[in-house]
């Protein structure tokens, strides 16, 4: 059964669908079975790891019963990830599920028909709190937030942990935090060492080794629509997000997790 991981923090621009992409490739680049689940309606997700579809189903179709999850889905060019592709038809989606009973819920229900065909499912979050937030977030096992190294980022940091601990207690969900991950980091600059270290020091969960610097190729690599691993293998980036899925799989290895490795097969 595969951990569902979302990416999230309320502040954009801090490297959230990068991560996810990235991770997402580089889990599939160790052998596990993966799906990315594009849920921003910004899509850009879909474009960077160039998931196009001839059917023009997206996540927004599964999630209110227009279409099968797996009309949502795509192959990439990364053998054993897959991606449910996101669209602008996806904004208007918090509107129409307003009618739907227990609304919260509603990717879980999709999700959980795809689960066990996956070691991984890791969902982009938008950058806000709203409706569609609130499903990821409930639909996941845990989250992984990524942290800018500049000071707003740790703003943005505790809002986030005050909106998980509420999804916890008034949703019943059991959301646990899966770790920091350092974004856009400089070694050469001291306040991106000073954010380190505070983050280090004071955040209550797993902050995980890595640090994802700034860089070029991974900046340039969605204008090409593809993940790191295909732009540019062996650029410091891809090699970060390399360490980073690493880290995530250690963590079963580990103890911390406990997946259920009894995986099916499905048509895409």
């Amino acid at each position: 059964m595969a951990r569902i991981i979302a990416i999230s923090n309320q502040k954009g621009g801090v490297g959230k669908t990068t991560t996810a992409i990235n991770l997402s490739a580089y889990l599939a680049a160790l052998g596990k079975r993966v799906l990315l689940v594009d849920f921003d309606p910004q899509a850009n997700a879909t474009s960077g790891i160039g998931a196009t579809s001839s059917t023009g189903k997206t996540v927004y179709h599964a999630l209110l019963g227009h279409a099968s999850p797996q009309e949502a889905m795509v192959a990439s060019d990364v053998p054993l990830l897959h991606v449910m592709r996101s669209g602008k038809d996806l904004a208007g989606a918090p509107v129409e599920l307003i009618r739907i009973p227990h609304r919260e819920y509603v990717l879980e229900r999709v999700l959980n028909r795809l689960r066990h065909y996956y070691h991984y499912i890791i969902i982009d979050l938008p950058p806000s709190l709203n409706l569609l937030t609130v499903n990821g977030l409930v639909a996941a096992d845990e989250v992984i937030i990524p942290v800018q190294c500049e000071y707003y980022s740790l703003e943005g940091l505790s809002q986030l942990l005050e909106t998980i601990q509420l999804i916890n207690h008034n949703l019943g969900a059991r959301l646990d935090v899966a770790g920091a991950v350092l974004t856009m980091y400089n070694q050469r600059e001291s306040l991106s060492r000073q954010v380190a270290r505070e983050v280090r020091r004071h955040f209550p969960h797993h902050v995980f080794e890595v640090e994802i610097p700034r860089s070029v190729s991974l900046a340039e690599a969605p204008s090409f629509s593809k993940p790191i691993i295909l732009h540019d293998p062996n650029s410091w980036g891809a090699r970060a997000y390399l360490r980073l899925a690493r880290e995530v799989i250690a963590q079963e290895n580990q103890g911390l997790v406990r997946p259920d490795n009894n995986m099916g097969s499905i048509t895409n």
